[in-house]
């Protein structure tokens, strides 16, 4: 066998998680083997729905207009009862992190985008058709031996292994870790149509405990319908043709639409109980599996590999210490949490567990459409929780609920020096910054301690609008309230935020004392020199 190959980064498994860890680390100069078992990117509808966290994640990697031109934006949720009454609608109109909240999109369109993209990168290898046999790991790195598609095997060498390998991970089942939680005894048929012609452009949802259906929207004239399967039901009641015929006919389906895709799945709320042993790590579905009813599978994931990217390229260029890695899994657990929470209790409103439970849920949401800030509540999805972290690389400043540490920062559109309208992060990148928003461009020219050398970190001042931005800094256009960053900023007043290259809020503190900021921040700091979680 020849000598084994070297990567900073290896990753097993090019899913859309996968795809898109290679990309963010690609974009932050790091070298990584991207292996996949499967000749090419997956070429049938799977996931429907990306939010606006991961469009914000495909800024950070570069592609979020290429991605754009592939998705419904801003598509909303009407859910119905039995009888057609509609009870309740979402329809969000915000964009607090610069996109819309919920978009349908073509899972073989992004992935194809995604592997594209990878050319950019010269230090970005893949290998489609190539099958992770082993791995095993000392002090010094993980040692993989892969089999090709020809039958002949290699041998690998990386400083870190990170699995995307799905929900039956070969990463995972080599460490020994497996998945806790519960599989459900529901099955859900799914149809995935092209060419139709039903121009309902919201997700519709049928309510009905005798038969609860879904069906969601996509671009290029498909459409999803998902069906619950009955007590005493099998797969092969529901795939055969006249059922499946019946059950579109009588939910709005186009009749002359193809039918591309139709299968019959179980769902799970299952997580790892460790992401990690050493040098390899766990994300996405190999982490953690969700109920699909909130749409947030494949989002979490992308989650993952957007906390984990610039954590390793840290460590690897040698800025922070591996200590830094073990907070991935302590800031990411507990959202994956809520979103199955999240999930469930959706599930809950489309399949009531009896006509009273569904009778009482239904009217309650009509009661709620009689008070506004209850009825936006639910019509601005303000139900869905906010990714914050509460432990982690982070400061926090005891300002509880208000506190913006551990939150991702709001996106608005600024003004640059040059004249042009921007997303925020066009001028943060991707890298560590500090901001404050005032009337004083030199704001943050105090700040002169090496800590924020070590962290490379860039300055912008973020002025009112209309003001005319200086050098590092940039303006609110005006009539635009950045979907709540002012007010998200007003109690830093006079202070600084510290950004993660992720865009959380690492720490706030005084402009006034940046001595005693400095010192904090390096104690963060010192925090990472330990060694990562042992093997």
């Amino acid at each position: 066998m020849p000598e084994a190959a070297h990567y900073p980064v290896a990753v097993i498994g090019a899913g859309p998680v996968g795809l898109t860890l290679a990309n963010l680390l690609g974009r932050l100069g790091v070298a990584v083997l991207l292996v996949e078992r499967n000749p090419t990117t997956v070429q049938e509808p799977r996931a429907v729905s990306i939010d606006d966290e991961s469009l914000r994640t495909m800024q950070s990697a570069g592609v979020a207009e290429a991605v754009l031109a592939g998705v419904v934006p801003g598509y909303g949720s009407h859910y119905y009862t039995r009888r057609r009454r509609r009870f309740a609608r979402v329809e969000p109109t915000g964009q607090p992190y610069g996109y819309p909240r919920r978009n349908a999109f073509r899972q073989p369109v992004l992935e194809a985008q995604l592997r594209d993209a990878l050319a950019r990168f010269p230090g970005v290898e893949t290998r489609f058709g190539w099958t992770l046999l082993d791995h095993a790991q000392d002090d010094r790195g993980v040692t993989l031996s892969l089999e090709g598609p020809d039958g002949a095997r290699r041998r690998v060498t990386c400083d870190y292994l990170v699995g995307c390998d799905g929900a039956s991970s070969r990463v995972r089942e080599i460490l020994g870790i497996a998945l806790e939680g519960t599989t459900f005894d529901e099955r859900w048929l799914i149809l995935d149509l092209e060419n139709n012609e039903n121009t309902t452009r919201h997700t519709e949802v049928f309510c009905d405990r005798r038969r609860p259906c879904i069906t969601l929207p996509g671009p290029d004239r498909t459409r999803r319908f998902e069906f619950k399967l009955l007590p005493g039901e099998t797969d092969a009641d529901l795939l055969d043709p006249a059922m499946v015929d019946r059950l579109l006919r009588t939910h709005g389906a186009d009749p002359r639409a193809t039918l591309r895709r139709k299968v019959v799945y179980r769902f799970h709320a299952r997580v790892a109980p460790r992401w990690s042993a050493g040098r390899v790590f766990l994300a996405g579905d190999a982490a953690h599996l969700t109920p699909p009813f909130a749409g947030q599978g494949m989002n979490s994931g992308i989650r993952d590999a957007q906390n984990l990217a610039w954590k390793l390229a840290a460590v690897l260029e040698g800025r922070l210490g591996p200590g830094l890695l073990s907070s991935y899994e302590r800031e990411r657990r507990d959202h994956i949490w809520q979103m199955v929470r999240l999930a469930l209790r959706m599930g809950g409103i489309m399949a009531p567990r009896s006509w009273l439970h569904g009778a009482l849920t239904q009217a309650g949401f009509l009661a709620l459409n009689i008070w506004p800030p209850a009825r936006d509540y639910v019509a601005q999805m303000r139900y869905k929780p906010p990714p914050r972290f509460h432990e982690g690389f982070l400061l926090p400043d005891g300002r509880g609920r208000a506190s913006l540490i551990g939150r991702l920062l709001p996106q608005p559109r600024v003004r640059a020096p040059g004249g042009e309208t921007v997303r925020l992060d066009e001028v943060l990148g991707n890298r560590f910054a500090l901001l404050t928003r005032g009337d004083d461009p030199a704001a943050l020219d105090r700040l002169s301690h090496p800590v924020w050398q070590r962290l490379d970190a860039a300055r912008v001042v973020v002025l009112p609008p209309g003001a005319a931005p200086a050098a590092g800094a940039v303006a609110e256009p005006p009539g635009e309230a950045g979907d709540g960053f002012r007010a998200a900023l007003a109690p830093y007043a006079g202070q600084a935020l510290l950004l993660r290259p992720d865009h959380y809020v690492a720490a706030g503190f005084p402009l006034a004392d940046p001595d005693a900021a400095a010192r904090a921040v390096e104690a963060l700091l010192a925090g990472c020199e330990s060694p990562a979680v042992p093997a």
